[in-house]
């Protein structure tokens, strides 16, 4: 802290007082690169198919200012205040965008109080925070008192270096206002001692009083009515009185120097005896000769008290007016007015002027801010995005299930049938053409070989996520372990906020994975079950016509001729309306997934025009007018199945009364044909489950990568921790750090962190990329932040309600039971306890 003296001109000059500004200190931090672990959080948050904005440009110089304004706390200059402010802003904005959980970096900022640094001072001499609302309050502290310094450095003799004092004085005021409300909001633990509520609601009302004194000098200077001046010195005096009852407070007074109480009870006292001064001068316009001279008695009085207590001659040209004026008084009463000279309390109080106020602190602090990053979306917006997206998600995958539900049973139904491969052997010898076709179709996508494959390539895929999940897990352990070790050892000197409360999100998402990792090995079973059921089929289908031959039992003519038969001709234009329709349903499951709106452009104007974002109204209309019309293509298609197999039913009784039955050859038929549906839902079902791993992969490591970010901040943290802690503790005895038995990697953890750990060989690289860094959990607000998920083969979303429908009078032998999940991007709630097939 700070007590400048400042002149309003020579002291030969009417009215030329010396005073004291007091100023206050500013907070102190160490140098943090911003730009790594803030680009990989963006790229996490931010990056897309159709986003690829690089903000390292943005990033640097956000680093940049970070520096300057630490540089430039303590300058004096008018230009200096800017930088800061700049940097003020763009944390602001920059804040507004980021989920709080997502920061992964300690901002340490150390008391502005305790310049000595060390550990015994009055509460604790720094505190470290994950959070970029913890770094813009410490900033706006430093603000508020460079503006106070600001102040103190104007030339009080001018005009304008009033004005501009005063200025900066209710502007510093304002923002320790703003602060006093705001700041245990943000920190909710014990904070610095320049950070508590009392110590900020004393620097405001200083500020203000001190504002109010500038006034004074500049009513002066203008040379405005006595009476006026009175008023504001008298508003001064009050003004100080309330900036004493908040020093006085234990809390506050015990972190100041002695100089500042010694100073503010000083301005009290002679802010009283001006405003005495001038209202003594209205009594003299008045020729209240008795009253002048009882004021300037007053006046006389707390001049030189306030003097000898802070042991400075400020405002000595007022003493001097006081002393003449007094004396010339004095001569005039004796000689010629003879007045009574009052008690002080029956003088009439001194009306007083509320001229100076707090500014409070706008939205923005710089005139033409500029926001480096104007292209990430606010966090109001990004949560209706996602919410949409859920919406948009389920839609479209509860219409894709519609249909693909549909078709399997219309498959099934065929297949039962042995259609319509019926129609093609009605000689009852050679592969009907579409075994043929089928048989072409699945050799070209690589067969039975191309499945074994990709089953074969899953449990690898399984088993290096699963080695993801437990190394993030142990970094985690290891550093709680450390954690507690220390805080048994040093106890309430390890005063850092637990690892075990800090890890909480962490440890759910972690959870969440290995629930996903859980179901999705069922879903691999199921897959792997269906595989060794159809494998026969699969193997036939994969060698071809020779292979199919060479088992396929001889059949016999049926002697019908199926020329002229009317049964087969329908049931042939019914198997076509059956190609037609999947036809059809193939376009609309592809417009389905790729009917796109920009609801960025809708939320956005919203939260513009509106204040506020109605994701749900906002949301179900556009999906109303996106699918609106491929819903009701569904319905339709839907009602035409139902029709359709109805008559398929009536046709192939008749059919099968003019056909003899096909006994085993038949059977093989109706094997190949669902051979051929299950062979292309499983081979669906593993490109989606193999991208599903590989998703997952990036996300874990992105997460693992997070996890690593926070234990080495958490390692750096505990280190000047215990560089502060043994320092001081030296001074009265040895610190023994245990190295009891512990985990091989925690054994030295209490003296030089985990180095150790942090460099174990790990399955994927430990760059810090990722998921969302929680690490609190949510204080306030709506917003909650879920770990990302993969945007396909998710083994949470299946066909729950599915149930192959068994058509009357018609065997489903060889139909495929339940098929593999559909694997769509969003997963229901956690409680569920079936298979997901």
């Amino acid at each position: 802290m700070a007590v400048h003296e400042v002149s309003s001109g020579p002291q030969n000059k009417p009215y030329a007082p010396i005073t004291v500004l007091l100023t206050v200190p500013t907070k102190r931090s160490s140098e943090l690169n911003l730009v790594r672990p803030l680009k990989n959080m963006i790229s996490t948050l931010y990056h897309s198919s159709d986003n690829h904005e690089d903000y390292s440009d943005a990033l640097n110089e956000l680093n940049r200012l970070r520096s300057q304004a630490l540089l430039k706390a303590s300058d004096k200059y008018t230009y200096s205040i800017e930088g800061i402010s700049n940097y003020y802003d763009q944390i602001t904005s920059l804040e507004s965008k980021i989920p709080p959980i997502d920061v992964m970096m300690h901002f340490k900022w150390k008391d502005a109080f305790n310049k000595s640094g060390t550990f015994f001072a009055n509460g604790r001499h720094s505190l470290t925070m994950p959070t970029l609302d913890y770094e813009r309050v410490c900033i706006l502290f430093n603000i508020a008192a460079h503006e106070s310094a600001l102040a103190a450095a104007q030339i009080l003799d001018t005009d304008e270096g009033l004005k501009t004092a005063v200025r900066f004085l209710q502007q510093s005021a304002g923002k320790f206002l703003h602060l006093k409300t705001t700041a245990m909001n943000v920190i909710q633990q014990d904070p610095t001692p320049d950070l508590i509520p009392d110590m900020l609601a004393m620097l405001s009302s200083l500020m203000v009083a001190q504002a109010q004194e500038m006034i004074g000098l500049k009513a002066n200077l203008d040379k405005m009515k006595y009476q006026s001046i009175a008023k504001i010195y008298a508003q001064g005096e009050e003004l100080y009185t309330e900036t004493i009852k908040l020093l006085e407070r234990d809390s506050v007074s015990v972190s100041l120097e002695k100089e500042w109480p010694a100073t503010i009870y000083a301005k009290q006292i002679l802010m009283h005896g001006i405003a005495q001064y001038y209202q003594s001068m209205v009594c003299k316009n008045n020729k209240h000769i008795g009253e002048q001279i009882a004021r300037l008695n007053i006046a006389n009085s707390c001049i030189k008290t306030a003097q000898e207590r802070c042991n400075r001659l400020f405002y000595a040209s007022i003493l001097n007016k006081v002393v003449q004026e007094l004396n010339d008084a004095k001569k005039d009463n004796d000689f010629i007015y003879h007045e009574r000279i009052p008690e002080v309390k029956d003088l009439d109080a001194i009306p007083k002027a509320v001229v100076a106020k707090p500014t409070p602190v706008p939205a923005r602090l710089t005139d033409n801010f500029k926001d480096l990053f104007e292209d990430l979306v606010p966090i109001s917006v990004q949560q209706a995005l996602t919410a949409y997206d859920v919406r948009k998600t389920e839609l479209v995958n509860a219409e894709i299930g519609k249909l693909r539900e549909s078709t399997q049973i219309l498959n099934g139904c065929l297949a039962s049938l042995n259609l319509p491969a019926a129609l093609e052997d009605v000689k009852g010898v050679g592969i009907p053409q579409s075994l043929i076709e089928k048989s072409n179709s699945i050799r070209m996508s690589g067969g039975i070989t191309k499945l074994e494959t990709m089953i074969k390539e899953l449990p690898e895929l399984l088993k290096r996520n699963e080695e993801i999940i437990n190394e993030s897990e142990r970094m985690l352990n290891e550093e709680q372990a450390s954690d507690e070790q220390l805080e048994v050892q040093f106890k309430e000197k390890w005063n850092r906020s637990k690892s075990s409360t800090l890890t909480q999100v962490f440890r759910v998402n972690i959870s969440k994975y290995r629930e996903i990792i859980q179901n999705a090995t069922l879903a691999d079973k199921m897959i792997h079950e269906k595989f060794e059921t159809h494998k026969r089929a699969f193997y036939l289908l994969t060698e071809g016509q020779e292979a199919i031959q060479n088992i396929l039992p001889a059949g016999s003519n049926s002697g019908v001729n199926f020329a002229n038969s009317t049964a087969a001709d329908k049931l042939k234009h019914l198997m076509e309306e059956v190609e037609v329709l999947k036809t059809e349903r193939d376009v609309i499951e592809t417009e389905l997934k790729c009917a796109t709106t920009d609801m960025k452009s809708k939320f956005l104007n919203a939260l513009s025009e509106e204040g506020s974002i109605h994701e749900a109204n906002l949301s179900t209309e556009s999906l109303d007018q996106s699918y609106g019309h491929l819903k009701a293509q569904v319905r339709d298609s839907l009602a035409r199945q139902e029709t359709l197999l109805s008559n398929i039913q009536v046709v192939n009784t008749e059919f099968c009364k003019e056909k003899r039955s096909g006994g085993q050859r038949e059977v093989l038929f109706k094997d190949l044909a669902s051979g051929y549906d299950v062979f292309n839902d499983l081979q669906n079902n593993l490109i989606e489950g193999t991208k599903f791993y590989n998703d997952l992969t990036e996300i874990l490591i992105a997460a693992q990568n997070k996890i690593s970010d926070f234990c080495f901040a958490r390692k750096t943290e505990k280190d000047e921790l215990l560089k502060t802690i043994t320092s001081n503790l030296s001074k009265e005895k040895p610190v023994s750090i245990p190295t009891g038995p512990m985990t091989s990697q925690l054994q030295m953890s209490a003296a030089s962190g985990l180095s150790s750990t942090m460099s174990a060989q790990l399955p994927y690289p430990m760059q810090p990329q990722g998921m969302p860094l929680p690490y609190t959990l949510p204080r306030t607000g709506p917003y909650t932040y879920a770990p990302p998920m993969p945007t396909v083969y998710n083994p949470y979303a299946t066909l729950h309600n599915y149930q192959p429908q068994v058509y009357q009078n018609y065997p489903i032998a060889g139909q495929p039971g339940q098929y593999p999940p559909q694997y769509p991007p969003q997963y229901p709630p956690q409680n569920q306890q079936h298979p997901p097939w």
